[in-house]
């Protein structure tokens, strides 16, 4: 007997992947949780049914959401992770020698306990003594701070259920106020080609919170269509001015590739020309 798991885009188009077996699994207060060996991307942890890594293509994400920003800032220091409970986002972060403290702020314990037991070479530096991992609400954790991060770096679920919070002008607001001076951000804010209204309603709400604002790529092989939006903002700083790489090991950032990201084929420009601000 074959498993499949069937991970459906939208009402006529699925992404399937073969499943070796099932690792483990757990219906926590948020999400159903799953842990899965799969053939095609090895071991993947997926919630609600939609894979959110796996250990095959996960460091694309990761670094993507983790080395734009952070090789924009001139001394990153200290940076708040929103979500990514499985610690990827945290790994590429403490690649950077010059951060002394990362928090992650994770709404769902059971992400981190399970990725943590299952996926430890994606969850690996979650133990390292300049992390904090913080159990809570990201929206919430953010409402009574101010100028305390370098960076912030929100790598949530899609906008519904726990994340829903996480896609509104507010929540974004409280985002800006809690960076320093110089401070960036990075989000990753879904994919453009069959969700367009969404990807631009998003970046839209990002532009309002922050002075400059700008929508980049990468190619995810296990997201829908390959091709995934993140958007970098900050409090001044310009996306293209791109500090000298800093971290060894990488095997999908580079300073050409953060460069590439942002230039956007002609049907992206369209979605946000009312939008871009200069960065």
């Amino acid at each position: 007997m074959e498993l499949w798991l069937i991970e459906r885009h939208t009402d006529r188009l699925s992404l399937n992947v073969k499943v070796e077996k099932t690792v483990y699994r757990e219906k926590t207060r948020y999400q159903d949780l799953a842990i899965v060996d799969t053939y095609e991307f090895g071991r993947a942890l997926i919630l609600d049914g939609v894979i959110q890594t796996t250990e095959r293509d996960e460091f694309i994400y990761h670094e993507m959401l983790a080395h734009v920003p952070l090789h924009v800032h001139t001394n990153p220091e200290r940076v708040l992770v929103i979500g990514g409970g499985d610690g990827g986002t945290i790994r590429e972060v403490l690649r950077h020698p010059t951060v002394k403290e990362a928090h992650l702020v994770e709404i769902d314990e059971a992400v981190v306990r399970a990725c943590t037991t299952y996926m430890p070479s994606i969850s690996c530096a979650l133990s390292d003594p300049r992390v904090r991992v913080i159990i809570d609400d990201g929206v919430e954790f953010v409402k009574d701070k101010a100028g305390e991060y370098d960076a912030v770096l929100v790598d949530s679920t899609d906008p519904s259920g726990p994340s829903l919070g996480l896609f509104n002008v507010e929540f974004y607001s409280n985002v800006a106020r809690v960076l320093r001076d110089g401070g960036v951000f990075a989000a990753q804010t879904e994919q453009p080609f069959f969700e367009p209204d969404l990807v631009r309603r998003i970046f839209h709400m990002i532009s309002q919170a922050f002075p400059v604002a700008r929508p980049y790529l990468a190619t995810i092989p296990t997201y829908s269509s390959w091709s995934w939006c993140f958007t970098f903002a900050s409090k001044g700083e310009h996306a293209e001015n791109v500090m000298p790489t800093r971290c060894t090991g990488l095997r999908y950032y580079s300073r050409e590739v953060h460069l590439a990201s942002f230039a956007l084929p002609p049907f992206m420009h369209h979605l946000f020309e009312q939008d871009v601000a200069t960065g």
